[in-house]
C-alpha cells in the first residue's frame, strides 16, 4: 500500500481504516482486471491521480464513483457490490473530533481516526508521557509549553481534545495498549512538583488496567532499540489492513505501512519490550520516582 497520506477532516473513529481498506480492495479489483489507473479515472470522469488517491485512502468516496468502478471491474454480484458500497458510506461518517477542527491539524486527524479504530496500540515515548496516559494538569503543561503565546482558549481546547481521546482506553471496544516510556519522559518536569507527582500516581493506576501494559526503559540500561526516537505502531481487527507505524514531526507526520519498514519498527518494539523491566518492576520504578519527587 505504501505510505498512507493525509485524510480529510470529519471522520469517525473507524472511517480512516475503512477508507484505506476500501481503497486497497478497489486497487486489487483493478489490478485483477488489468485496467490502468488512467482508464479507471476516465470511467468516473476523473484523473489518474484521483484514482491513486482513492486507492491510498486519501480522499472520500462518492457512491456513484464506487458503483461505476465496480461495474468497470466486472463486479456484478449484488452482495459484493452492496458490501463495498456500505464500506464507502461508513468511510464518510463524521467523527466526534470534527468539532475540534479549529485546533486539530489535518495530518493529526488521520492519527486520531486510526487510534480509535485500532485493536492494538504499541508506543515508545521519550519526550513526555503518551497523550493517552496524561493527566489533565500534565496535558495542560505540555500543551502550554509547546504553544508558547497561544491564547488560553486554544490551549484549553487542545487539552479537551486530548482528554476526549483518552476515552478510547475505557470504551466498550477498548484496544490493548502497550507503552514503553523512557525514564527521560518521567524525569522531565512539566507543570511543577505536584503535577508530576499526580502524573506518576496516574501512571501507576493506569498500568493496573487489564488492557494496559506499561514498561519503563531506565537510564541504567544504557543504549537501546529506541535510538531513533518516539514512534507508535497500530494494529487493526481488519485482516486486510497491515500494521501502520506513526511518526510525528513538528508540522506533519508519516504513516508507514510498507512491509519492510514496518518490520524494522516491529523489531525495535520487540527489543524495547524485552529489554525494559516488566510491568510490575516498572511500577516499582514509578513508585521510586514518586518518592524522589
Amino acid at each position: 500500500m505504501g505510505r498512507v497520506g493525509p485524510v480529510a477532516a470529519g471522520e469517525s473513529s473507524g472511517s480512516v481504516v475503512r477508507r484505506i481498506l476500501l481503497g486497497s480492495q478497489l486497487r486489487r479489483l483493478r489490478d485483477s482486471r488489468g485496467i490502468t489507473r488512467e482508464a479507471a479515472g476516465y470511467s468516473i470522469r476523473a484523473s489518474e491521480s484521483k484514482i491513486s488517491r482513492m486507492e491510498l485512502g486519501r480522499v472520500s468516496f462518492k457512491a456513484r464513483d464506487v458503483e461505476d468502478l465496480l461495474t468497470l471491474y466486472g463486479v456484478t454480484d449484488e452482495a459484493e457490490r452492496d458490501a463495498l458500497l456500505s464500506l464507502a458510506r461508513e468511510a464518510n461518517v463524521a467523527g466526534w473530533w470534527h468539532s475540534y477542527g479549529d485546533v486539530l491539524p489535518g495530518w493529526f486527524q488521520t492519527y486520531v481516526g486510526l487510534e480509535g479504530a485500532a485493536s492494538l496500540i504499541r508506543t515508545y515515548e521519550v519526550q513526555f508521557v503518551h497523550g493517552l496516559l496524561q493527566t489533565e494538569d500534565y496535558a495542560h503543561a505540555v500543551v502550554s509549553r509547546g504553544m508558547r503565546g497561544a491564547p488560553a482558549a486554544e490551549v484549553e481546547r487542545r487539552v479537551a481534545l486530548r482528554l476526549e481521546r483518552q476515552k478510547v482506553l475505557v470504551s466498550e471496544r477498548a484496544p490493548r495498549f502497550h507503552a514503553v516510556l523512557d525514564e527521560a519522559a518521567l524525569r522531565r518536569p512539566y507543570g511543577g512538583r505536584e503535577v508530576m507527582r499526580a502524573q506518576l500516581r496516574h501512571l501507576i493506576e493506569m498500568s493496573e488496567q487489564p488492557n494496559i501494559t506499561l514498561q519503563v526503559m531506565p537510564f541504567s540500561f544504557g543504549g537501546h532499540a529506541g535510538e531513533s526516537g518516539s514512534f507508535t505502531m497500530l494494529r487493526f481487527p481488519e485482516s486486510d489492513l497491515s500494521d501502520i507505524v506513526y511518526l510525528e514531526q513538528l508540522t506533519s507526520a508519516l504513516y508507514l505501512d510498507k512491509e519492510e519498514e514496518v518490520a524494522q519498527y516491529e523489531k525495535a518494539m520487540t527489543l524495547l519490550h524485552e529489554d525494559s523491566p516488566g510491568p510490575e518492576e516498572s511500577r516499582d520504578l514509578l513508585r521510586g520516582l514518586l518518592q524522589l519527587s
